[in-house]
């Protein structure tokens, strides 16, 4: 059982290139008194390597040790199945769930995104290749995620298009997808000022799970 419905604290993951600078805009138009603390993957983007790091479980374990107190979770993009296999290990510590356009442990491929791996590596061959050969599929145990999940999807994203989202969305039992009209998949950096209050909204309890049916 969930001690708090309101998180002590945001924990910002970036994706498989370890950006954290592409939630910092949105961060700080964040309302939510929550303090935030940005992750970065060892070994990416000026962050030092950490020789007891080796894959993602280990990255999984790591943020795992930053998660003491009630705590949402924001992800970007690969960011994103960290932060649901947190969801499926440390259920009762984490409020909510912030996903942007991740895969969230799906077949992306099979919903029609691009394969982004093979260009990623050729142009950054000094990155840990631990995002490229992760293969993992979570869908059989993403209905035992209860944690209320926000899905942010580009309606312009090759990557993670919205046929991803909405497979998401089918399989979490409290998940309410948004799609912002010209996303793409940097859409939380591009579109910070448009999602900065449905963010905040959300953390408060007042965004709904579904869009009421027309009547």
């Amino acid at each position: 059982m969930k001690t708090s419905t309101t998180p002590a604290q945001l924990l910002f993951l970036p994706g498989a290139l370890g950006r954290t600078e592409l939630w910092r805009p949105l961060a700080d138009l964040l309302r939510h008194p929550a303090s935030r603390q940005h992750i970065g993957w060892p070994g990416f983007a000026g962050v030092p390597a950490d020789p007891q790091i080796k894959s993602i479980d280990d990255l999984v374990a790591m943020v795992a040790t930053r998660i003491e107190r009630p705590t949402a979770l924001i992800a970007q993009s690969m960011g994103g199945v960290i932060a649901m296999r947190l969801a499926l290990e440390k259920p009762e510590s984490i409020t909510h769930l912030v996903l942007a356009v991740t895969s969230g442990g799906l077949d992306v491929a099979a919903l029609g995104g691009s394969d982004w791996r093979a260009s990623l590596q050729a142009a950054h061959p000094q990155l840990p290749d631990w995002f490229v050969h992760d293969r993992q599929d979570l869908a059989a145990q993403l209905h035992e995620v209860r944690i209320p999940t926000l899905l942010l999807w580009g309606d312009r994203d090759p990557i993670s298009p919205v046929r991803v989202g909405e497979r998401l969305a089918s399989l979490l039992p409290d998940a309410r997808l948004h799609i912002v009209e010209g996303g793409d998949h940097d859409l939380a950096e591009s579109h910070a000022p448009e999602l900065a209050p449905l963010i905040d909204g959300f953390l408060a309890g007042a965004v709904a799970r579904k869009e009421a049916p027309e009547t």
